[in-house]
């Protein structure tokens, strides 16, 4: 009987666990994918993030889950008007299998035991407990007293929960890296499917920025550039994935007329989703002995920056669990208390975005 099952090493579940083991909490961290694990990100941290590395983790992100420019010097938005805003900000540009694997590192390290390649399938709440299955080399089942969900959007635990896993039928998987798949049910809205490049090349940008750009014939929500490790990553984000090769390809029409982007080759391309976040900035804490953090939660910044927001509420939910462990309803209220902050902070950002362009003028 573990005290808790986390589900998902990314930045969320990777907090959560290490704070769990550390207060000397029984704790399983069981991750999908084989460690180090990708997911497709910009992989820039900004300030909060790197300040929330040293307060939950005990020291500075390592230079081995950086690439260059290592330094990141903020964001670069271009609004639906083709106005610029420069927003200043210390930052870290960082690969995330790097990145995830050194937190996960860091978990084991402070007691948590790492299962990598493990799928949980279902978790079913008993009398007191909380029954999950897991599939990896084999299948198991394991109880905790509590289960931390921290798939990120694509996990199938809260759909399971909830009852709204699709038929395989109505299913549309989407092809990522070798061990990678996203699934994106077609008759959901609750989804962003975003398109990125990597590609060898040249562009007149100064590369320690992130770009972010909202015009609506660029993108259904937005498009983005920014460097890693000298390859130029170029990607857009739709509502309908069916049209996405069509904004690229505009998207790279318009680099290319502003900002002289010449691409020699591609290097490698890849999908994935995001929760399409509405007006409000809906947060699902969670049911009985399951919490959810991270984005399965609903917690995301603007442009897709859900690591801050997945340390920080990891962290609450392990917090919550500490000090209510004998009492389930009071662990959720606890964390929604505790994540009330980080939701006011999320729907500001949300607000700020809302004011610089039509397609989020529903969030201002």
């Amino acid at each position: 009987m573990y005290d808790a099952i986390v589900v998902g090493a990314g930045p969320a579940g990777c907090t959560a666990a290490k704070m769990l083991a550390e207060k000397g909490r029984k704790v399983l961290l069981a991750e999908k994918c084989k460690m180090p694990r990708y997911k497709s990100c910009s992989g820039v941290l900004i300030k909060k993030s790197m300040d929330l590395v040293k307060t939950y983790f005990g020291e500075a992100v390592p230079a081995s889950a950086t690439c260059t420019p290592t330094q990141n010097r903020g964001m670069v938005f271009t609004d639906d008007k083709g106005k610029e805003y420069r927003f200043e900000q210390e930052g870290l540009n960082v690969w995330r299998s790097h990145f995830d694997g050194w937190l996960a590192k860091k978990a084991k390290e402070s007691g948590a035991e790492v299962k990598d390649g493990v799928t949980a399938l279902a978790c079913t709440e008993k009398d007191g407990f909380v029954e999950v299955s897991l599939r990896g080399e084999d299948s198991v089942t394991e109880c905790a007293k509590y289960v931390i969900d921290c798939e990120g959007v694509v996990g199938t635990l809260k759909r399971q929960i909830f009852g709204q896993i699709p038929p395989a039928s109505k299913r549309r998987m989407i092809a990522r890296d070798a061990n990678q798949i996203a699934e994106n049910p077609t008759e959901e809205s609750g989804y962003i499917t975003t398109f990125q490049t990597f590609n060898e090349g040249s562009i007149d940008l100064d590369p320690h920025y992130f770009y972010a750009y909202l015009q609506p014939e660029l993108s259904q929500y937005d498009a983005w550039f920014n460097v890693k490790d000298d390859l130029l990553v170029l990607g857009v984000s739709v509502k309908d994935m069916d049209v996405i090769t069509n904004y690229y390809n505009r998207f790279i029409d318009y680099m290319k007329e502003k900002h002289h982007l010449h691409i020699d080759r591609q290097t490698k391309e890849e999908k994935w989703l995001m929760p399409h976040i509405r007006p409000g900035c809906h947060v699902d804490h969670g049911v009985g002995r399951i919490l959810f953090a991270g984005e399965i939660a609903g917690f995301l910044n603007p442009m897709g920056e859900g690591i801050s927001a997945g340390m920080e509420s990891g962290y609450c939910a392990a917090c919550a669990l500490m000090e209510h462990f004998d009492d389930p309803e009071s662990v959720r209220e606890a964390y929604r208390k505790r994540t009330e902050e980080l939701q006011a902070y999320m729907t500001r950002q949300w607000s700020l975005v809302g004011g610089m362009a039509d397609t989020f003028s529903e969030m201002a």
